[in-house]
């Protein structure tokens, strides 16, 4: 299995960070939508937020404010396979270190391609989390 990882500093504490990680509007702004904020124990529902379409599905698992949140990761390209998305935040000198694992993915044929997908989307996605949470704290 493929596991991806990712690694950005964000100059905000690591509570702003964590509304952007889980409060529908800031995942709007970056990502995409739920219809209520991420709590651990609850559904992981994604909307995308121009078409409403349902793209990202899974459960939360775990969520321990400010620190870590965990949640299976499920979309219509990984046919019925569960992955997991991990994050962890970690205060620093100046701001948040924000880690990003996501578990479970294919490694070989053409379900590495959608590993591939993701891992480009991911960079994109987190270049717009800091674009974002820079302009706020600007």
């Amino acid at each position: 299995m493929t596991t991806l990882h990712k690694c950005i500093y964000l100059k905000a504490e690591p509570k702003e960070v964590w509304a952007w990680l889980t409060e529908p509007e800031k995942l709007a702004e970056w990502f995409h939508k739920p219809k209520a904020p991420l709590a651990a124990g609850k559904r992981l529902e994604l909307f995308g937020t121009t078409s409403g379409d349902l793209l990202i599905w899974g459960e939360v698992r775990v969520a321990k404010p400010y620190e870590y949140l965990e949640y299976t990761f499920e979309i219509k390209h990984m046919q019925g396979a569960d992955s997991v998305v991990k994050w962890t935040l970690d205060k620093v000198p100046g701001g948040t270190r924000l880690t990003m694992e996501h578990s479970g993915l294919a490694d070989t044929g053409p379900q590495f391609d959608v590993a591939v997908m993701l891992d480009e989307g991911w960079e994109e996605h987190m270049a717009r989390m800091r674009k974002g949470l820079h302009l706020v704290a600007a």
